[in-house]
Parts: C-alpha cells; structure tokens; sequence
C-alpha cells in the first residue's frame, strides 16, 4: 500500500490530505516510479490555492526523483531500476510511488544524487530557460533578480554570473543577503528597509536593468517599472505574493517603451529535442557546480503541510526536498 496526498478543494495547507492508495501495474506508455525524494515548488503552491486552477480532487507535486519499478507496452526508453526524474506535467509528486508518463521523465545522471535532482530540475530548467532563451541575457548586462535567496532566485544568480552579467539582487533579511553574495550576486538590496527602484538606479549609473527577473508578483511590480532601463524586459515568472493583475499597457510606454512576458516553463520545454537538450545542460551546470543546488531544509515527505507554511512564510532558503 502506498501512501499519497490530494486536494479537494483549494485553500491553505491544510487542504492537503493524505490516503492509502493501491499503484496499479503501469498502462501503455506508463512506468512504475518509486520516489526517493520530492521537490517543492512555488507552484505547487499557486495550484493549491486555486491561482493556477486544477480540476478537483487533485494530487500535488511535480518535481521527484526515484526508480523505475515497472514499464507498460510500448515503452522502450526506459528499463526497470533506472534513476529517473520529473518536473509534471502531471501532477502527484506528493506521493511514495505512481505510475507515470514515461515521456515525462529525465535520466538521472550517475553522478547527480536523487536529493540534488529532486531539489535542482525543475528550477534548473527554469533558470535555463528563463536566462537562455526567454531574456537571453548577455554579458556585462545588468540584471535584478528578486527573492535572489530563493530556490530559482539563487539558481538565477549562479547562471547569470557566469554568462557575466552585472547582477543585483533583493532578499528580505541579513541571512538571505548573505545567501544572495555567496551566490556570485554583485550587489543586494533588502527591500522594506531600502528604497529598492532609487538603489538600483545608483548602481546602474541612473540607467536601470536590461531584465528584471520577478518570481514575487504584484508586491514588485511598481518596483520592477521603476528599475528597468528604456526598452527593457520585466519577466514575471511566479506569483509568491499575488499574481499581477490589470496591467495598463500605457505605462509600459511612459516608463521607457517596456517589454513584459509571463513565461512558463512547458512552453519552452514543450518538444522532445527541448527537453532533452535543456535538461543535459542543467545537469551539466549542476555537474560543473556552476549552478549549486542549495538544499536549505528537508522535511519527511507527509510533513509537507508545514513545509507549505514556511515556503509561504518566506522561512526557506534554497530549495527543499521532502524525503519519503
């Protein structure tokens, strides 16, 4: 018997439940994976309080890494015992094992742990993404990165400095500025004790950011206007605080001629040849340690209500891995 968590309405974390449920043998194009351990995910989140809205009852999670236990017909990538992981599409991550599309699924590398998997491909892909191909930074741009102490806000300071931009950052405490430097960030700023617009546009010679990278939402928003140079880019890839809402296009215009985009990553990891070049490069920055997956807590995997509050709480670090 294994154990599993659902949703059957959106709200807070005590939403979540957990049952006893039965893995039937995997149907075509299916595998049996047995986690070893779970990501968590800003997502996750969105998709448990309904912003990003899924048909109820639901499971949670995307991002595991774990075992191949079983194989339907039809599937000849993968054999039984292979390390494999996952960032969804579908969701149930939030479980000891379930059978899933083995379309879905990324090798593990032999030397990338099952924790630094679980922990790192989702926000590896994102970061790579969101640097590579959506802003495609370039160096000696300069970049602001809000949250730069978070999961992908780290991960976003690593890959930036070593294409060589330029990078500030924002975090919400001493500890996370910390965080943010040891990252390669070149200059933080707390916001709620720094005006964070006026510091960027000192640190920039008065001309602001090429790209701002926002995973916080409408809390940042007006910040983000305010920070960015003539005809640059504001990408807003999360919605930590609340999701940016009647967006008047006007203003774009009055702050400088301004692009805007709300990415998401199955767009850009939307073809096969996509999935499998950009995994093989996050594995390799992993690999390289230009990226370092900075593992700042770990709770047992049915622990994950309280693992929902403190992410929500803004009492992470890093990225989190729930381990069965």
């Amino acid at each position: 018997m294994e154990r599993a968590a659902f949703i059957t309405a959106n709200g807070g974390p005590e939403v979540i439940q957990w049952s006893n449920v039965d893995v039937p043998l995997p149907g075509p194009g299916e595998v049996t994976m047995r986690h070893t351990a779970v990501g968590l995910n800003y997502i996750d989140t969105y998709q448990r309080r309904g912003i990003y809205p899924v048909s109820l009852p639901s499971g949670l999670g995307l991002e595991a890494a774990g075992i191949i236990e079983a194989v339907g017909a039809g599937v000849t990538d993968w054999r039984v015992g292979d390390r494999v992981c996952c960032f969804g599409p579908a969701l149930g991550a939030y479980a000891t094992a379930r059978n899933i599309n083995a379309a879905s699924l990324f090798l593990i590398p032999a030397d990338i742990s099952d924790e630094t998997a679980a922990a790192g491909i989702l926000k590896g892909c994102t970061t790579e993404f969101l640097v590579e191909r959506c802003a495609k930074v370039q160096p000696q741009w300069n970049v602001l990165v809000h949250a730069a102490a978070g999961g992908v806000g780290m991960m976003l300071v690593q890959l930036l400095k070593h294409i060589g931009a330029n990078v500030i950052g924002t975090v919400s405490t001493d500890e996370k500025a910390a965080l943010a430097r040891e990252a390669g960030a070149d200059h933080v700023i707390l916001y709620g004790k720094e005006d964070v617009a006026k510091q960027v546009r000192l640190l920039t010679g008065g001309i602001g950011v090429e790209v701002v990278f926002d995973g916080v939402g409408m809390a940042t928003w007006e910040t983000s206007l305010d920070s960015t140079s003539r005809r640059g880019l504001i990408v807003n890839y999360g919605n930590a605080d609340a999701p940016v809402g009647g967006v008047n296009l006007a203003c774009l215009a009055q702050k400088g001629s301004l692009y805007n985009t709300r990415p998401t990553l199955f767009d850009y990891y939307h073809h096969a040849s996509e999935r499998a070049a950009g995994s093989e490069y996050v594995f390799d920055l992993f690999r390289r340690s230009i990226i370092k997956v900075h593992i700042g807590q770990r709770y047992a995997l049915e622990d994950v209500a309280q693992a929902h509050i403190d992410l929500e709480g803004r009492k992470t670090t890093g990225s989190t891995v729930l381990l069965i």
